[in-house]
């Protein structure tokens, strides 16, 4: 009995080692980037005088500021300070800019935050800030003594759980809430979609769904339209599926759960059978750019007009990658640029910074946010590295 016994547990014990060794040769390959502290302190390396980033021709890099483990989403006030969500730190941070431009000091604001991420100032009173966390926004007059006041519940836990939100030309806020699991069909019917509401919450209605997890999303200003990043789905491989940018229209389908992309069928996990296919126009709207699967696309920005940039970039998207986590050969960790034709085509992706991830795949930091203010300075959030991070062209 004893050796049956200690056969039975010495087979447990296999079976949950080899039950492992399957779970991570299947999802976290590659993942030392993602999951791993950075492998060097990025202010270190720019004290030290190094330049560990490949940036497009005439374009340099600073450090802005330090100190903001978990940053992601950055707005600008009225005053031209900076505020930063802190998503992992629970905290709304400020940093104070002097007159020329540079940051002088950091405070955070805002406290014992539930994941506070998407934010946005009322472009009727740029000093009331709208904040996100995972299960509400709020609003607060900045600079003052006032508290902050609910105008909407959200739903939370499992899943994506940033909650990013901005005023469209409308004047409504807009908020992205992703799925609540990989693959699946929901329970809540919050989850997946992108919603409008009034300045006080009030109207809250559906705008847009199949949209597993659009993180960022803005206007833009050459054609009005409201455009987003959006990932794909896990466990179906390296290159499958695509990441994407869409144009988001209203009462239009993106086809989370049951397709991707170019309106492909994600037969591995819908095994109904239809009459018609159920990925094509009119009933499901196709990506309007296929990215690398995995890469993690989040902020992006088109580069305005009044920019002091050259002039082929003017009209052009940057976007971040975060990068992925469960990618064989890890991917993203960089910026792109999003190019357009004079006629507003997309014409082709091309790397614009690139050195987050080393030669050795090991990671100096995620970039997450992309502002571009009207003079051209770029500033990017850095969650893993914990800093700001600004771009300007040379000239």
């Amino acid at each position: 009995m004893k050796k049956i016994i200690v056969g039975i547990g010495i087979g447990i014990i296999a079976g949950g080692v080899l039950w492992a060794a399957v779970f991570y040769w299947k999802n976290l390959r590659g993942s030392g980037p993602a999951i791993l502290p950075p492998v060097e302190n990025i202010k270190d390396i720019f004290e030290e005088g190094r330049m560990p980033f490949t940036l497009s021709s005439g374009f340099s890099i600073s450090l802005f500021a330090d100190g903001l483990s978990g940053a992601r989403v950055i707005v600008f006030d009225a005053f031209g300070n900076m505020w930063v969500s802190r998503t992992s730190e629970g905290v709304i941070s400020l940093v104070e800019l002097n007159e020329s431009g540079k940051a002088t000091h950091t405070s955070n604001v805002f406290r014992n935050l539930q994941k506070p991420h998407g934010l946005a100032f009322d472009p009727d009173d740029p000093q009331i800030l709208y904040f996100a966390e995972e299960d509400t926004i709020s609003r607060v007059r900045i600079y003052s003594e006032g508290s902050p006041e609910k105008i909407a519940d959200l739903p939370s836990g499992g899943g994506h759980s940033t909650r990013t939100i901005r005023f469209g030309p409308d004047g409504r806020l807009y908020v992205s809430i992703g799925s609540s699991c990989n693959v699946c069909n929901e329970k809540d019917d919050r989850r997946a979609k992108i919603f409008s509401m009034n300045k006080d919450g009030s109207d809250f209605k559906e705008y847009a769904r199949g949209l597993r997890n659009a993180v960022f999303f803005d206007w833009s200003p050459f054609d009005g339209r409201m455009w987003a990043t959006e990932m794909g789905r896990d466990e179906l491989g390296d290159n499958i599926p695509p990441d994407e940018i869409n144009i988001i229209i209203e009462g239009a389908n993106y086809g989370w759960p049951i397709c991707y992309g170019k309106n492909i069928h994600d037969t591995e996990f819908d095994k109904n059978t239809y009459i018609r296919n159920p990925c094509m126009e009119p009933f499901e709207s196709p990506s309007r750019i296929d990215l690398q699967a995995h890469s993690a696309p989040l902020g992006l920005a088109f580069v305005p007009q009044s920019a002091d940039w050259p002039e082929e970039y003017k009209n052009d998207l940057i976007v971040a990658y975060h990068g992925s986590w469960n990618r064989t050969e890890p991917t993203g960790y960089k910026l792109v640029r999003i190019v357009f034709d004079p006629a507003g085509k997309f014409s082709e992706v091309t790397d614009f910074i690139t050195g987050w991830l080393t030669k050795d795949n090991a990671a100096l930091g995620r970039p997450v946010d992309v502002v571009i203010r009207p003079n051209g300075d770029m500033f990017v959030s850095d969650d893993k590295a914990g800093v700001i991070y600004r771009i300007r062209h040379k000239q």
